[in-house]
């Protein structure tokens, strides 16, 4: 038995399999977001059948060598089926590529996919950094000062657009969990703190009929939210402009901060959560939605990953369920309750005592 553990660990040591596939992830991403930025996946949903490699090649106007590479990489990350025909490769979407890698699904990842390819990889290359320094890497990235977060992080309306898509394809795959984590249906009058592009307010409305929603951030986002995410008029959501730090809150029976707290250091949430405390009616809440690591630090990875990539682009950070209890009673809340729902973000309630 000594033995076999011996030979067990043996194995492990010499062949190190885990290292290795962690030295390749950035491989895996980037196959992900070449074949997302090229139009793969939408060709081939487009596609009255399977294609080969060069009628895919001509399509896209890509090298047949490259697309050949690319595709069979694709196959082997179970993103796309290989067709056998007359010894001729010809390839599909497997069903997930479809539904959450082209672009014209209702649940689309692709925007996540480009934010994450353009942005978040650019400024991970500066990993290393961010951790020797403390502080987040948008100088070195993309030249631009950092100093006010949120100019850096819409340094450009296309970049803020790019954001903004990230956020609604989030929300549309995991809001309805997240504001479904609570019974949120005694709550009538809700107020979004940066809300961004309105997909978690769609949320709100579409799981509690009765409530209304008031969407609060900043004058050109809700300017882009208009002219890009609410195509029709909704007379349950509405907008209200101003910065969270600064300007008055609209009163609210529910408060939603949904990642907003992880972008800051815990003296700029005790300040915003006060703030939010002395708006809220008696007797109303506060909703957390963030990533929440475990309380012994063992995980999830995820939300570890998460607070690594808060380092290198904002001034936050991942937080526990006991964390946030700490900063929502220093506030004046209470009763915090919190709930994993088992995606990628959790929920955290706290009460406003009447």
């Amino acid at each position: 038995m000594a033995e076999d553990q011996d030979l067990s660990v043996s194995a492990a040591v010499t062949y190190p399999r885990k290292i290795l596939e962690y030295m390749e992830g950035f491989l895996i991403s980037k196959v992900v977001f070449s074949s997302c930025e090229l139009g793969v996946f939408d060709l081939l949903l487009g596609a009255e059948r399977p294609l080969s490699a060069e009628e895919i090649s001509r399509a896209l106007g890509t090298s047949v060598d490259g697309t050949e590479r690319l595709l069979a990489a694709c196959s082997g990350l179970q993103l796309l089926n290989i067709h056998q025909d007359n010894g001729r490769c010809l390839y599909s979407n497997t069903d997930q590529a479809s539904v959450y890698l082209t672009r014209s699904s209702p649940v689309s990842l692709s925007q996540s996919i480009q934010y994450s390819s353009r942005t978040i990889y650019l400024c991970w290359h500066y990993l290393t950094d961010a951790v020797r320094e403390g502080r987040n890497q948008y100088e070195k990235a993309f030249g631009v000062d950092a100093q006010d977060l949120f100019q850096a992080l819409y340094r450009s309306d296309e970049e803020m657009v790019k954001f903004m898509q990230l956020m609604n394809s989030i929300w549309n795959i995991c809001g309805k969990d997240v504001v479904t984590a609570f019974d949120l249906s005694p709550f009538k009058t809700i107020c979004d703190l940066g809300g961004c592009s309105g997909a978690l307010a769609k949320q709100c409305t579409s799981a509690y009929p009765e409530c209304t929603v008031t969407i609060f951030d900043l004058p050109k986002v809700v300017r882009t939210s208009r002219e890009n995410f609410f195509t029709e008029a909704n007379q349950r959501i509405g907008f209200c402009e101003g910065d969270f730090f600064k300007d008055p809150l609209p009163e609210a029976d529910l408060y939603v901060l949904a990642r907003i707290l992880h972008d800051w250091t815990d003296q700029r949430c005790l300040e915003l959560l006060r703030r939010v405390h002395g708006a809220c009616r008696p007797g109303g809440s506060v909703l957390l939605v963030e990533a929440l690591l475990y309380e012994d630090g063992s995980g999830p990875l995820t939300a570890q990953l998460y607070s690594l990539n808060m380092l290198v682009q904002t001034e936050g950070r991942e937080r526990s369920a006991a964390q946030y209890a700490a900063l929502l009673t220093a506030a004046g809340f209470s009763n915090v309750q919190h709930r994993f729902t088992g995606k990628i973000y959790d929920a955290v309630l706290a009460r406003k005592e009447a």
